[in-house]
């Protein structure tokens, strides 16, 4: 028997992220609560808004959360920056952790988080 999830459900998900994530945090290690990600691990963030992130098909199945490009965001503390995390600071929840290449920032500085996707696949 095939297995297939409705669109609109792969979406609500994503959805809820788009909608309540305001925030993206680089980290120095992998965020597994808010705290993590706002403060512990926090090297830098951004603001986000829903435009900055976009829903489409898949590019295996499924649908995607696509997020755009930020540049010279401030370095916040010294470190390198390995997880890429997204964050609602208004319900203090996390709500997405993503591994991006490693990449050291100094106090003073600033640094960009290049364009990144994540895909929630059809179930096989």
């Amino acid at each position: 028997m095939g297995k297939l999830v409705d669109l609109n459900s792969l979406d609500a998900g994503l959805t809820d992220i788009k909608t309540l994530g305001n925030q993206m945090v680089l980290c120095s290690a992998q965020p597994t609560t808010y705290a993590e990600a706002n403060a512990t691990f926090k090297l830098g963030s951004t603001a986000l808004i829903a435009a900055d992130m976009v829903l489409a098909n898949g590019d295996v199945s499924g649908r995607k959360l696509t997020v755009v490009a930020k540049a010279g965001i401030a370095v916040a503390t010294a470190g390198t920056g390995n997880h890429v995390a997204i964050i609602d600071t208004v319900n203090a929840r996390l709500k997405l952790v993503t591994t991006c290449p490693a990449q050291a920032v100094s106090s003073g500085g600033t640094f960009d988080i290049a364009t990144w996707k994540y895909e929630q696949q059809q179930p096989t």
